[in-house]
Order: C-alpha cells, then structure tokens, then sequence
C-alpha cells in the first residue's frame, strides 16, 4: 500500500478550510478525523482514502506522516500554525492559507462531510473518549499500527454502513 500524499495533503487542506474557525478544532481533533475518514471509506470501499498509516498512542491517534506533511505546508506558507489558548489548555490549531484545488470524487466528498458533520464539533478530550472505543483502536495496542480491517467488528455506532 503506498501513500498517497497529494490526496493526504488536499485532506488536510479540506478539513482545515471547513473546520478551522471551530474555537475547539485542534491537531488531536484533526487526527482522529482523518483517521476516522480513512477508516469509514475502507469500510465502505475495501481502500483507505490516503493510505495513511495511524499509530495508537496514549494521547489518541498518531498518523504517521501528519508531522512531516503539515511542516511542509507551514513552510510553503499553505498553513499557519499556532498555539492557542482554549480554556485551561493549550491546542495546537491550524489555518489554511490557501483554498484547496479539492480532486475528491462524489463518494469520497460524501464520506469527509458526513465525517466532519459528525465529528468535527469535538474538543480533543470528547472525540479521544469516542474514538478509544473504536473497535479497530481497542484491538491495537498503545505504540502499534491500526489495523484498518477490524472496520468489520464496528457496532452501530461507529459503522458507516447503514448511515
């Protein structure tokens, strides 16, 4: 499976350009929801979205390139980045700077919006509580990779299926 980075990269831009004037829209909250529309499209499609690889560590989801990509788009002045103040926290936001050239297929934007409707109003406390309760996040253990195809063992909840 190779990574699709230009598609990872116009997600990233997309969510952003829909998300980040939500005052509790962090990186935490950025991260499950690309892990949860990667996710929701293999349990549609049988493919991931970007083919992104997603860690699970203490603090929630890890995807594996989301550190190198969003340095990239800070550094070609795509992002802007910031520490910001939200009640006794600090989160890390990002702003897009640029408007997305967005390639995504009907199905594909059918997908992100249901998942950025369903999620994106989460603060990263909220949706790490949702998404540790994902079948494919229980199953994987902290520090290992998480293995998209125990999308099948979702309930009702987290399926896409019957949405």
């Amino acid at each position: 499976m190779r990574f699709k980075r230009e598609k990872y990269i116009d997600l990233i831009l997309y969510i952003l350009s829909q998300t980040s004037t939500k005052p509790s829209f962090g990186k935490t909250v950025l991260c499950s929801l690309l892990y949860f529309i990667d996710f929701n499209h293999y349990e549609l499609y049988g493919e991931l979205l970007t083919n992104e690889t997603y860690i699970k560590s203490k603090r929630g989801i890890k995807p594996l390139h989301f550190r190198e990509i969003s340095q990239e788009l800070i550094s070609k002045n795509y992002l802007f980045f910031r520490k910001e103040p939200y009640y006794n926290r600090i989160i890390h936001k990002y702003y897009p700077i640029i408007i997305p050239n967005t390639k995504f297929s009907q199905k594909e934007l059918e997908i992100i919006n249901y998942s950025i409707t369903k999620l994106s109003n989460n603060n990263a406390s909220s949706i790490t509580k949702y998404a540790i309760k994902d079948p494919p996040l229980i199953i994987a253990d902290f520090g290992e990779e998480i293995d998209f195809r125990y999308v099948f063992s979702r309930n009702n909840e987290y399926s896409i299926m019957n949405k």
